[in-house]
């Protein structure tokens, strides 16, 4: 079984995590950019984290064989805050490496109107490089922000099959699917959804443009989480062709079509800017 988590925050995972993800048939994973939890006082602070999106948790990945993309933003949260929004600006020269699949995470949190123009000016910077988009619907009032998500994505010059809209559950799975987008579904204990209500919603939606992810961060939450959707696929008799479709086919088609999607790990190399990741090495 092969499985591509496509939104993962490895940066506050440990490297026993890259074993047991591997071990369990993770081969590619895609991190997006996000809140850390402690604010961030200044641009600076977001550059430094992209540099290691772009640089050290690729490095970490490949120890344990697995491809290693991710996404780079303003989150919703933080655009809200004046001293983060000249990211903004900043972030036309990071979305033209290598690794970069997409503009995200993007979207709402609070509904404000500093979220409403960083998720419009960040639409058109996904639009301008060619690059999809991951969209974070907002934990609270989620079916509203959906709404108000797809008006904007509606007015923007970014197709819908350039949008994933993540973070979804069965109050707003239909309205995602109507609006041409693709739909992300997080896997998380107590917080969002469960295996056995994901499989409910793939066999009442189909398998189609339908991508699961973990979402593990440094919350409460489990990144072997993709994998247990797919054995509760299984058990409630889905075919492993269904189940490839949405771990694995589904992401690579999405991501893959910002023309950056390299799923071929190579062979790791000893030293990240003459760092190791293990304790005491030479």
């Amino acid at each position: 079984m092969r499985i591509f988590d496509p939104h993962i925050h490895m940066t506050s995972r440990t490297t026993d995590d890259y074993q047991a993800m591997y071990d369990a048939g993770v081969r590619a994973l895609v991190e997006p950019s996000f809140w850390l939890g402690q604010p961030r006082t200044s641009p600076a602070s977001f550059f430094d984290y992209f540099d290691a999106l772009l640089g050290w948790e690729p490095f970490r990945a490949s120890q344990y064989g697995i491809a290693h993309h991710c996404t780079l933003a303003l989150n919703p949260k933080e655009a809200n805050d004046p001293r983060c929004t000249p990211v903004l600006d900043a972030l036309p020269r990071y979305l033209v490496k290598d690794s970069v699949v997409a503009v995200g995470e993007i979207g709402y949190d609070s509904m404000t109107p500093a979220e409403d123009h960083a998720l419009a000016a960040q639409l058109q910077l996904a639009a301008d490089h060619g690059l999809p988009a991951l969209v974070h619907t907002p934990h609270r009032d989620k079916l509203a922000g959906l709404h108000r998500t797809i008006d904007v994505i509606r007015e923007s010059d970014l197709p819908p099959e350039f949008v994933l809209l993540d973070h979804l559950n069965e109050t707003t799975v239909k309205a995602a699917t109507d609006s041409g987008c693709w739909a992300g579904f997080s896997i998380y204990p107590d917080t969002k959804m469960d295996e056995d209500r994901m499989v409910t919603i793939l066999r009442n939606h189909g398998t189609e443009k339908m991508l699961v992810n973990s979402a593990a961060d440094w919350g409460k939450s489990d990144p072997l989480k993709t994998r247990k959707v797919a054995d509760a696929m299984l058990k409630a008799g889905f075919t492993e062709d269904d189940v490839d479709q949405v771990l694995w086919r589904n992401p690579v088609a999405f991501y893959g079509q910002s023309g950056r999607l390299h799923l071929d790990t190579p062979a790791p190399d000893a030293l990240h800017e003459g760092n190791s990741i293990l304790r005491g090495g030479e």
